[in-house]
C-alpha cells in the first residue's frame, strides 16, 4: 500500500525489452536502502524490484500493465514519481493507494490558480462509476482530490467575465482611461479527445508577469508564453523546428509594432478558436485563428493570425508532421498606405524520431517562409540526434537559415548563418556515497556564413555532480569568440560602440549549483565571468526560495553583472532584483506580489494580484501594477485592473 505524497524523482537510465515484457532500469535518491523483492510506486504503478547493478535497480512490467498504463511511452532520461510502500501504524499524510492503475487519462485542459495548476482530465466512460465528487483519485503516483465530474460525453463550459479597467501613463501625460470589457471563452468537446474552444475579446490581465534579465545580448530574447488560451496542447504547434528557431511563436499575437517610437505595444484581440487534440491514437491535429483588433493610433490595420498542424504517428514512437502558419492584415480604408499583399506565411515538415530502444531521438526539419517580396534563399533545414546509454550521452545539431527566411509569427534570432554543434558526457556512478553520478563532458557550438566567415563559436570543457540528495552542481571553462557584423554596446546602454567588422575572442568560466529542492528552503546560484569583449566580465545571477506548505511561498532573484572596459568605452553595474510573495489565505483566497527592480532600464516594477475563488473555476481578480524611476520613485504609470470570472457548465 502507498499514500499517493511523493517521496523522490528517480530517472529512467535503461530500457530492455524481452518478449511481451519491458524491463526498465531506474536512478533513484534513496537507492542505497532499496533491496529486491521491494515494491515501490513508479508514477502512482506498484513495481517490484527484481534486480541491482551498481546504483540502478530493475522493475518489470508485464503485458497487462503495459496496456493499461503509459509505461510503455517511457523513454531513457524520463522523470518518474517514487514512493516506497507505507509501514503500518505510520502517520498517514495522504490517502490509502494500491497502486494498481485502472486506466489512462487525458489531460485537456490547464489552469493557473495562482501558485496551483487545476488540469482537466478526460478518461473512459465506463469507469465514471468508481469516481465520486470530492474523492480521493492518484494520477502519476500523486493522491488528489476529484472535483466537478462530467459524464465523459458532449459537454460545453462557457466561461465570461468583466473587466472594470482604470490606468493612467504619466510619462505622456496620459489622462487616466476607465473602460469595462465583456468578453467570454467556451470549450466544447467534440470527441473523446479533440476539443474546441472559443474566445471573445479576450483579457490577460490576470496572468503573472514575465520575470525581467538583464540583456546583454545581441538578438532578442525569448520569454515564454503563459496566456492560458495558447498553452493547452501547445506542443502541436510550438513543438516545429528547433528551440530558438520556431515557424510559430504564439506570443507574436497580441502585439503590435509602433513604427514612430520602435516599440512593440499590446494590441487587443477581438476574438479566436482552436480546435486541437486526438482523432485516434495515430493522429493529431491543431487549428487556431485568431483576430486581432486595428489601431489606427499607429496605423494597424486588423490582422488574422491562423495556424493548422498535423501529427502523424510512425513506427513504434516517431511521428512527422506539417504546419502552415499565416498573418494577412484585412482591408482598411482607414490605414494610410494599406497593401493588401502584406501578408506572411510558413510552411514546414518536421520529422521526430525516438526509437523503441530509447537510445536514438531527434528530428529533420524543413521550414520556408513566403510574404509578397518573394526574394527566395527563404528557408530553413536542420536536425539534431542524440544517442544515450547508461554511461555516454551523445548529441548533434546542425542548421542552415537562409538569408531572407522571415518567419513573422515565429522566432528567428537571427538568418543567413550555418550552425553546427555537438556535447559528449560520460558518467560515473560511485557505489556509495553523496553522490548520485558525476562525469566530464566536452561541447561545441559555431555558426558562420558565406558573407563573413565564422561568426560565432564557443568550446567547452565542463564537468558535471549529481548528488543524492538531488543536488547538482556543473561548472566549464569556455573559449568563446563574437564577430560583429553590426555596430554593438557590450554594456547594454548609453555610450561609444564596438566597431562592426571586429572580432573578440575571451575566455571565461561558468559555475551552476543547485540545491536540494526538496528542503524547505532551497537555493540556486550562477556565474558567468572572465573576458568579456574587449574587457572584462563579473556575474552573479541567484534564488532563494523559502516553502510554508501551505500557507506562503517566499522568494527572491537576484542578478549582478559589472562590467569593466578600457576608455574611451563605459563600465556598467547592472543590478536586478526581484523579491515575490506567494501566500494563500485559504483555499479560495490568494495574494501574489512580485517586485523588480532593473537598472538597466531605470524602472521598478510592482505587480499585486488577489484573487478569490467564490465557485470552482469562478473568480474574482484584483490586479495592481505600477511603474516607478528607481532614483526619485516617480510615478511613470499606474494600472488597476478588476477582472471576474464566472463559469457557466451545461
Amino acid at each position: 500500500m502507498f499514500t499517493g505524497i511523493i517521496e523522490a524523482i528517480g530517472t529512467v537510465k535503461k530500457i530492455e525489452t524481452k518478449g511481451t515484457n519491458i524491463h526498465f532500469w531506474v536512478e533513484s535518491p534513496f537507492f542505497p536502502e532499496l533491496k529486491i523483492d521491494q515494491s515501490v510506486a513508479h508514477d502512482g504503478v506498484c513495481l517490484t524490484i527484481d534486480a541491482i547493478e551498481g546504483q540502478l535497480y530493475r522493475v518489470t512490467a508485464i503485458k497487462e500493465t503495459l496496456e493499461k498504463t503509459n509505461l510503455s511511452r517511457w523513454n531513457i532520461n524520463k522523470k518518474v514519481n517514487l514512493e516506497r510502500g507505507m509501514i503500518l501504524g505510520s502517520r498517514l499524510d495522504g490517502h490509502l493507494v494500491q497502486g494498481h492503475v485502472d486506466c489512462t487519462g487525458t489531460c485537456i485542459d490547464v489552469k493557473e490558480e495562482d501558485g496551483s495548476w487545476l488540469y482537466t482530465i478526460e478518461y473512459p466512460e465506463n469507469f465514471r462509476i468508481l469516481i465520486i465528487e470530492k474523492g480521493s483519485i492518484c494520477m502519476n503516483g500523486t493522491s488528489l482530490t476529484a472535483f466537478n465530474l462530467i459524464a465523459n460525453n458532449f459537454s460545453i463550459a462557457i466561461i465570461p467575465y468583466t473587466l472594470a479597467n482604470s490606468q493612467v501613463n504619466k510619462i505622456n501625460n496620459t489622462p487616466v482611461s476607465n473602460k469595462v470589457n465583456i468578453g467570454g471563452d467556451a470549450k466544447i468537446s467534440v470527441g473523446p479527445a479533440l476539443n474546441l474552444d472559443l474566445t471573445v475579446n479576450p483579457d490577460f490581465s490576470q496572468v503573472e508577469v514575465d520575470e525581467q534579465v538583464t540583456n546583454l545580448d545581441r538578438f532578442e530574447i525569448f520569454f515564454p508564453e503563459r496566456r492560458q488560451f495558447f498553452l493547452e496542447n501547445a506542443d502541436l504547434f510550438a513543438s516545429f523546428g528547433q528551440e530558438r528557431l520556431r515557424p510559430f511563436f504564439s506570443r507574436r499575437i497580441g502585439i503590435a509594432r509602433d513604427e514612430e517610437t520602435g516599440q512593440n505595444i499590446q494590441n487587443p484581440i477581438y476574438f479566436g478558436a482552436r480546435l486541437s487534440g486526438k482523432l485516434d491514437n495515430n493522429w493529431r491535429i491543431g487549428l487556431l485563428s485568431m483576430q486581432t483588433a486595428r489601431d489606427l493610433s499607429i496605423n494597424q490595420p486588423s490582422v488574422n493570425y491562423s495556424v493548422a498542424a498535423v501529427q502523424r504517428k510512425i513506427f513504434s514512437r516517431s511521428n512527422v508532421g506539417v504546419i502552415f502558419v499565416n498573418k494577412e492584415p484585412f482591408y482598411d480604408e482607414n490605414v494610410i498606405g494599406f497593401n493588401r499583399k502584406n501578408f506572411n506565411r510558413v510552411l514546414g515538415f518536421d520529422y521526430n524520431l525516438a526509437t523503441a530502444d530509447n537510445k536514438w531521438a531527434g528530428k529533420a526539419f524543413y521550414h520556408y517562409s513566403f510574404d509578397e517580396e518573394n526574394k527566395g534563399n527563404s528557408g530553413v533545414f536542420g536536425g539534431d540526434i542524440a544517442y544515450n546509454t547508461y554511461h555516454w550521452e551523445l548529441s548533434f545539431t546542425g542548421q542552415s537559415v537562409g538569408e531572407n527566411y522571415n518567419p513573422e509569427v515565429g522566432f528567428a534570432r537571427r538568418t543567413n548563418y550555418k550552425r553546427v554543434a555537438s556535447s559528449l558526457w560520460y558518467n560515473f556512478y560511485p557505489t556509495g556515497g553523496i553522490l548520485n553520478k558525476h562525469g566530464p563532458g566536452i561541447d561545441f557550438d559555431q555558426l558562420g556564413n558565406e558573407k563573413y566567415g565564422l561568426t560565432d563559436f564557443d568550446v567547452n570543457l565542463m564537468y558535471r555532480v549529481l548528488f543524492r540528495s538531488t543536488a547538482n552542481l556543473e561548472f566549464r571553462m569556455r573559449r568563446e569568440f563574437v564577430y560583429l557584423f553590426s555596430p554593438f554596446n557590450p554594456s547594454g546602454g548609453d555610450g561609444p560602440r564596438l566597431e562592426q567588422g571586429n572580432g573578440y575572442a575571451y575566455n571565461l568560466f561558468i559555475l551552476r549549483y543547485t540545491s536540494n529542492t526538496r528542503k524547505k528552503i532551497n537555493y540556486n546560484i550562477s556565474s558567468r565571468s572572465g573576458q568579456y569583449f574587449n574587457g572584462n566580465r563579473w556575474n552573479l545571477d541567484g534564488s532563494v526560495n523559502l516553502r510554508m506548505q501551505p500557507y506562503a511561498l517566499l522568494s527572491m532573484v537576484a542578478s549582478i553583472n559589472l562590467l569593466r572596459f578600457p576608455e574611451p568605452y563605459k563600465d556598467a553595474n547592472l543590478w536586478l532584483i526581484g523579491p515575490r510573495l506567494d501566500i494563500t489565505f485559504t483555499k479560495n483566497l490568494f495574494w501574489t506580489t512580485f517586485i523588480q527592480y532593473n537598472s538597466q532600464i531605470e524602472n521598478v516594477n510592482i505587480n499585486s494580484r488577489i484573487q478569490w475563488r467564490f465557485k470552482p473555476v469562478s473568480d474574482v481578480f484584483l490586479v495592481f501594477t505600477d511603474n516607478y524611476y528607481p532614483e526619485s520613485f516617480d510615478n511613470k504609470n499606474r494600472a488597476v485592473v478588476l477582472k471576474i470570472n464566472y463559469w457557466l457548465n451545461n
